[in-house]
Protein backbone atom coordinates (compact mmCIF):
# COMPACT_ATOMS: atom_id res chain seq x y z
CA UNK A 1 0.00 0.00 0.00
CA UNK A 2 2.94 2.51 1.02
CA UNK A 3 4.86 1.36 -2.36
CA UNK A 4 1.13 2.62 -4.19
CA UNK A 5 1.09 5.98 -2.52
CA UNK A 6 4.69 6.12 -3.24
CA UNK A 7 4.35 5.36 -6.90
CA UNK A 8 0.78 8.10 -6.96
CA UNK A 9 3.03 11.11 -5.34
CA UNK A 10 5.61 10.71 -7.90
CA UNK A 11 3.13 10.57 -10.80
CA UNK A 12 1.20 13.75 -9.59
CA UNK A 13 4.87 15.38 -9.14
CA UNK A 14 5.83 14.38 -12.81
CA UNK A 15 2.79 15.53 -13.90
CA UNK A 16 2.95 19.34 -12.20
CA UNK A 17 6.61 19.67 -13.75
CA UNK A 18 5.39 18.61 -17.38
CA UNK A 19 5.75 20.88 -20.35
CA UNK A 20 2.25 20.76 -20.77
CA UNK A 21 1.71 22.03 -17.48
CA UNK A 22 4.16 24.81 -17.94
CA UNK A 23 2.34 25.72 -20.99
CA UNK A 24 -1.21 26.08 -19.57
CA UNK A 25 0.17 28.00 -16.79
CA UNK A 26 1.64 30.58 -19.07
CA UNK A 27 -1.24 30.77 -21.33
CA UNK A 28 -3.79 31.22 -18.00
CA UNK A 29 -1.61 34.10 -16.72
CA UNK A 30 -1.65 35.80 -20.09
CA UNK A 31 -5.00 35.31 -21.57
CA UNK A 32 -6.71 33.30 -18.69
CA UNK A 33 -7.15 36.34 -16.41
CA UNK A 34 -9.89 38.58 -18.33
CA UNK A 35 -12.81 38.38 -15.77
CA UNK A 36 -10.75 39.73 -12.83
CA UNK A 37 -10.67 43.51 -11.49
CA UNK A 38 -7.16 44.25 -12.15
CA UNK A 39 -8.02 42.78 -16.21
CA UNK A 40 -11.05 45.69 -16.13
CA UNK A 41 -8.32 48.86 -15.60
CA UNK A 42 -7.45 50.73 -18.47
CA UNK A 43 -3.91 49.74 -19.23
CA UNK A 44 -2.99 53.65 -19.07
CA UNK A 45 -4.02 53.13 -15.44
CA UNK A 46 -2.28 50.64 -14.57
CA UNK A 47 1.22 51.30 -16.17
CA UNK A 48 0.87 54.50 -14.05
CA UNK A 49 0.34 52.96 -11.36
CA UNK A 50 3.30 50.41 -11.80
CA UNK A 51 5.65 53.16 -12.10
CA UNK A 52 5.06 54.43 -8.83
CA UNK A 53 4.56 51.08 -7.01
CA UNK A 54 7.36 50.22 -8.95
CA UNK A 55 9.97 52.91 -7.96
CA UNK A 56 8.56 54.12 -4.42
CA UNK A 57 10.00 52.11 -2.44
CA UNK A 58 13.49 52.88 -3.39
CA UNK A 59 13.63 55.84 -2.01
CA UNK A 60 12.75 55.04 1.14
CA UNK A 61 14.10 52.52 3.79
CA UNK A 62 11.05 52.68 6.58
CA UNK A 63 10.33 49.26 7.06
CA UNK A 64 6.66 50.07 8.31
CA UNK A 65 6.08 51.73 5.05
CA UNK A 66 7.50 49.04 2.63
CA UNK A 67 5.25 46.31 4.63
CA UNK A 68 2.25 48.55 3.58
CA UNK A 69 3.87 49.13 0.00
CA UNK A 70 3.78 44.87 0.35
CA UNK A 71 0.47 44.50 1.96
CA UNK A 72 -0.69 46.39 -1.07
CA UNK A 73 0.88 44.97 -3.80
CA UNK A 74 -0.47 41.42 -2.24
CA UNK A 75 -4.08 42.43 -2.34
CA UNK A 76 -3.93 42.98 -6.23
CA UNK A 77 -2.12 40.33 -6.93
CA UNK A 78 -4.60 38.16 -5.31
CA UNK A 79 -7.32 39.95 -7.29
CA UNK A 80 -5.25 39.64 -10.62
CA UNK A 81 -5.71 35.61 -9.52
CA UNK A 82 -1.99 34.59 -10.64
CA UNK A 83 -1.00 31.36 -11.71
CA UNK A 84 0.59 29.34 -9.25
CA UNK A 85 3.29 28.91 -10.87
CA UNK A 86 4.25 32.34 -11.65
CA UNK A 87 3.53 32.79 -7.64
CA UNK A 88 5.87 29.66 -7.01
CA UNK A 89 9.02 31.84 -9.70
CA UNK A 90 8.33 34.54 -7.81
CA UNK A 91 9.23 32.80 -4.38
CA UNK A 92 12.44 31.34 -5.48
CA UNK A 93 12.99 34.31 -7.11
CA UNK A 94 13.10 36.39 -3.96
CA UNK A 95 14.94 33.75 -1.95
CA UNK A 96 17.91 33.48 -4.99
CA UNK A 97 18.02 37.07 -4.73
CA UNK A 98 17.72 38.14 -0.95
CA UNK A 99 17.06 35.38 1.30
CA UNK A 100 20.59 33.53 0.63
CA UNK A 101 22.50 36.56 1.58
CA UNK A 102 20.87 36.17 5.40
CA UNK A 103 22.18 32.32 5.45
CA UNK A 104 25.73 33.13 4.52
CA UNK A 105 26.29 35.90 6.20
CA UNK A 106 24.82 33.36 9.27
CA UNK A 107 28.09 31.45 8.20
CA UNK A 108 30.29 33.93 7.81
CA UNK A 109 30.20 35.88 11.23
CA UNK A 110 27.31 37.87 10.43
CA UNK A 111 24.89 38.18 13.62
CA UNK A 112 21.25 39.72 14.33
CA UNK A 113 22.18 43.06 12.67
CA UNK A 114 22.12 41.85 9.41
CA UNK A 115 18.76 40.68 9.53
CA UNK A 116 16.85 44.60 9.53
CA UNK A 117 18.55 45.41 6.26
CA UNK A 118 17.98 41.91 4.59
CA UNK A 119 14.40 42.43 5.72
CA UNK A 120 14.05 45.93 4.12
CA UNK A 121 16.03 44.81 0.54
CA UNK A 122 13.75 41.61 0.57
CA UNK A 123 10.45 44.02 0.69
CA UNK A 124 11.39 46.31 -1.82
CA UNK A 125 12.78 43.14 -3.92
CA UNK A 126 9.40 41.54 -3.22
CA UNK A 127 6.91 44.80 -3.81
CA UNK A 128 8.55 45.54 -7.45
CA UNK A 129 8.11 42.07 -8.62
CA UNK A 130 4.53 41.72 -7.26
CA UNK A 131 3.32 44.82 -9.08
CA UNK A 132 5.29 43.43 -12.27
CA UNK A 133 3.15 40.31 -11.51
CA UNK A 134 -0.06 42.23 -11.07
CA UNK A 135 0.34 44.31 -14.09
CA UNK A 136 1.38 41.90 -16.83
CA UNK A 137 -1.00 39.24 -15.20
CA UNK A 138 -3.73 41.88 -15.82
CA UNK A 139 -2.94 42.82 -19.10
CA UNK A 140 -2.95 40.93 -22.72
CA UNK A 141 -0.68 41.78 -25.04
CA UNK A 142 -2.70 43.61 -27.35
CA UNK A 143 -3.50 45.93 -24.26
CA UNK A 144 -0.42 46.09 -23.02
CA UNK A 145 0.88 47.04 -26.74
CA UNK A 146 -1.93 49.95 -26.48
CA UNK A 147 -0.82 51.59 -23.20
CA UNK A 148 2.37 51.58 -24.14
CA UNK A 149 1.57 52.97 -27.51
CA UNK A 150 -0.70 55.95 -25.83
CA UNK A 151 2.55 56.86 -23.59
CA UNK A 152 4.83 57.38 -26.61
CA UNK A 153 6.42 54.32 -26.89
CA UNK A 154 7.69 53.56 -30.71
CA UNK A 155 5.15 51.17 -32.51
CA UNK A 156 7.55 49.06 -33.31
CA UNK A 157 9.19 48.79 -29.60
CA UNK A 158 5.74 48.08 -28.71
CA UNK A 159 4.53 45.60 -31.12
CA UNK A 160 7.53 44.14 -30.28
CA UNK A 161 7.08 43.81 -26.47
CA UNK A 162 3.64 42.04 -27.20
CA UNK A 163 5.32 39.38 -30.01
CA UNK A 164 7.57 38.60 -27.23
CA UNK A 165 4.28 37.57 -24.86
CA UNK A 166 2.82 36.18 -27.29
CA UNK A 167 5.54 33.71 -28.40
CA UNK A 168 5.99 32.43 -25.02
CA UNK A 169 3.54 29.50 -25.17
CA UNK A 170 5.19 28.74 -29.00
CA UNK A 171 8.36 28.60 -27.07
CA UNK A 172 6.91 25.99 -24.70
CA UNK A 173 5.18 24.16 -27.37
CA UNK A 174 8.43 23.80 -30.03
CA UNK A 175 10.66 22.84 -26.99
CA UNK A 176 8.09 19.79 -25.99
CA UNK A 177 8.40 18.46 -29.78
CA UNK A 178 12.11 18.84 -29.61
CA UNK A 179 12.32 16.74 -26.15
CA UNK A 180 10.04 14.31 -27.55
CA UNK A 181 11.75 13.75 -30.81
CA UNK A 182 15.12 13.62 -28.96
CA UNK A 183 13.19 10.58 -26.65
CA UNK A 184 11.91 8.64 -29.67
CA UNK A 185 15.47 8.41 -30.89
CA UNK A 186 17.45 7.73 -27.86
CA UNK A 187 18.03 5.34 -25.61
CA UNK A 188 17.80 6.20 -22.06
CA UNK A 189 19.85 4.33 -19.12
CA UNK A 190 17.89 2.13 -16.68
CA UNK A 191 17.18 3.93 -13.56
CA UNK A 192 16.24 1.71 -11.06
CA UNK A 193 19.10 2.16 -8.67
CA UNK A 194 20.64 4.88 -7.54
CA UNK A 195 23.33 5.18 -10.10
CA UNK A 196 21.13 4.62 -12.84
CA UNK A 197 18.55 7.78 -11.25
CA UNK A 198 21.96 9.71 -11.26
CA UNK A 199 22.78 8.92 -15.32
CA UNK A 200 19.76 9.43 -16.08
CA UNK A 201 19.35 12.74 -14.76
CA UNK A 202 22.54 13.83 -16.18
CA UNK A 203 20.64 12.29 -19.88
CA UNK A 204 17.79 14.31 -19.34
CA UNK A 205 19.82 17.46 -18.79
CA UNK A 206 22.18 16.45 -21.71
CA UNK A 207 19.07 16.75 -23.59
CA UNK A 208 17.47 19.32 -22.89
CA UNK A 209 21.00 21.24 -23.76
CA UNK A 210 20.87 19.72 -27.13
CA UNK A 211 17.08 21.46 -27.61
CA UNK A 212 17.94 24.77 -27.49
CA UNK A 213 19.93 25.36 -30.95
CA UNK A 214 17.04 23.35 -32.32
CA UNK A 215 14.41 25.28 -30.43
CA UNK A 216 15.90 28.70 -31.49
CA UNK A 217 15.83 28.09 -35.13
CA UNK A 218 12.93 26.44 -35.28
CA UNK A 219 11.30 29.75 -33.38
CA UNK A 220 13.60 31.94 -36.03
CA UNK A 221 11.94 30.20 -39.10
CA UNK A 222 8.28 30.67 -37.88
CA UNK A 223 9.58 34.37 -36.63
CA UNK A 224 10.08 35.46 -40.32
CA UNK A 225 6.96 34.50 -41.67
CA UNK A 226 4.77 36.42 -39.05
CA UNK A 227 7.05 39.49 -40.24
CA UNK A 228 6.63 38.65 -43.88
CA UNK A 229 2.85 38.22 -43.36
CA UNK A 230 2.72 41.55 -41.61
CA UNK A 231 4.87 43.22 -44.34
CA UNK A 232 2.14 41.56 -46.80
CA UNK A 233 -0.43 43.22 -44.67
CA UNK A 234 0.98 46.60 -44.95
CA UNK A 235 2.44 46.73 -41.58
CA UNK A 236 5.24 49.63 -41.82
CA UNK A 237 2.66 51.68 -43.28
CA UNK A 238 0.01 51.12 -40.12
CA UNK A 239 2.69 51.72 -37.99
CA UNK A 240 3.57 55.47 -38.18
CA UNK A 241 -0.05 56.05 -39.75
CA UNK A 242 -1.47 58.30 -37.22
CA UNK A 243 -4.85 57.48 -38.23
CA UNK A 244 -4.48 53.91 -37.28
CA UNK A 245 -2.97 54.49 -34.09
CA UNK A 246 -6.01 56.58 -33.17
CA UNK A 247 -8.23 54.08 -34.58
CA UNK A 248 -6.26 51.99 -32.34
CA UNK A 249 -6.22 53.42 -29.28
CA UNK A 250 -9.78 54.25 -29.26
CA UNK A 251 -11.02 51.35 -27.31
CA UNK A 252 -8.90 52.95 -24.02
CA UNK A 253 -10.99 54.38 -21.74
CA UNK A 254 -10.67 55.79 -17.94
CA UNK A 255 -13.72 54.62 -15.92
CA UNK A 256 -15.10 55.18 -12.29
CA UNK A 257 -13.12 51.40 -11.40
CA UNK A 258 -9.76 53.19 -13.04
CA UNK A 259 -9.85 56.43 -10.75
CA UNK A 260 -11.11 54.26 -7.80
CA UNK A 261 -8.24 51.82 -8.17
CA UNK A 262 -5.76 54.91 -8.22
CA UNK A 263 -7.37 56.79 -5.63
CA UNK A 264 -7.42 53.68 -3.07
CA UNK A 265 -3.88 52.80 -3.62
CA UNK A 266 -2.60 56.37 -3.54
CA UNK A 267 -4.92 56.80 -0.40
CA UNK A 268 -2.96 53.64 1.10
CA UNK A 269 0.15 54.78 0.16
CA UNK A 270 -0.56 58.59 1.54
CA UNK A 271 -1.24 56.89 4.92
CA UNK A 272 1.35 54.60 5.44
CA UNK A 273 3.99 57.17 5.01
CA UNK A 274 2.34 59.66 7.59
CA UNK A 275 2.31 56.09 9.41
CA UNK A 276 5.85 55.47 9.52
CA UNK A 277 6.89 59.34 9.78
CA UNK A 278 4.94 59.50 13.09
CA UNK A 279 5.43 56.18 14.72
Amino acid sequence: MTEKIKAKLAENILDKLSIDFLRGQVLKNAYGNDDTVIAGLDPRVLLLWYVVIGFLPWFTGSLWFLAACFLLVLATTMLARVAGLVLLLFGVGVFTQTGYLLIVSMFFGGNGSTVMPLLILTLKVATCSLASITVFSGLDPDRLSNGLMWYGCPERLSFSISYAYRMLPMLLEEFQNILLSYRMRGNPPAHDTLTGKVRYLIYQVKIIMLSFYPLMLNTAKRSRTTVEALEIKGYRYAAVNKEVKKMKLASLKVTYNDMLFLAVSFLWIALSLLASTVF
